[in-house]
């Protein structure tokens, strides 16, 4: 990557997350960025490319924590606890403003454009992924499970920029050692 469009994501990335992508204009972009319109649009040839690379990186730098927390000699019920906890330490840290993800699809609802999509194309990884974690412990219902899981992500983190956080990460995290146990009961029972 080129050190302007580096420049130009990282600029973009601040500016997108902090207020909106609707609320950022490009000329805003260009001016922190001190890069030319010209040198902007060599690399993103529109706004919803600018976007849609944000959303990339992030889902880039998401999927490469995840797949780090994979690597480590950890149970599934552990890779799961620490995707929670690393979704929690999001939530906590200053600044935070709620989901990239779910902030650019209120903002982008038409499932045919390209920054919708990259926001289901994240999500469908993402549930796929906690899919196969809970498959991975055994679970008669991993995509329920899943799906569980991905909800409660979704309100503490809508939740978690409205108010205290620390109750909401603790809620969370509550309801995710839940469905861990739940889980736990019905493999047990499925193979009595």
């Amino acid at each position: 990557m080129s050190e302007a469009r580096a420049r130009l994501l990282g600029t973009a990335t601040g500016l997108f997350y902090a207020e909106g992508l609707h609320a950022v204009g490009i000329d805003r972009v260009i001016a922190e960025a001190k890069v030319t319109r010209a040198t902007l649009y060599r690399h993103f040839p529109s706004k919803d490319d600018l976007i849609v690379a944000y959303l990339t990186q992030a889902d880039q730098a998401i999927r490469a924590r995840l797949e780090a927390m994979r690597a480590e000699d950890l149970g599934p019920d552990d890779v799961i606890r620490a995707v929670a906890r690393s979704i929690t330490d999001d939530i906590q840290r200053p600044g935070f403003r709620g989901c990239a993800f779910l902030n650019a699809a209120a903002e982008y609802p038409d499932p045919a454009h390209p920054v919708h999509r990259a926001v289901l194309e994240h999500r469908e990884w993402f549930l796929g992924t906690l899919v196969e974690l809970f498959t991975d412990l055994g679970k008669i219902d991993a995509e329920p499970a899943a799906r569980h899981f991905v909800m409660l992500r979704d309100g503490a983190m809508a939740a978690g920029c409205l108010t205290d956080p620390e109750p909401i990460c603790a809620t969370f995290l509550r309801g995710v050692e839940g469905l861990l146990k739940y889980r736990s009961g019905l493999t047990a029972a499925a193979t009595d």
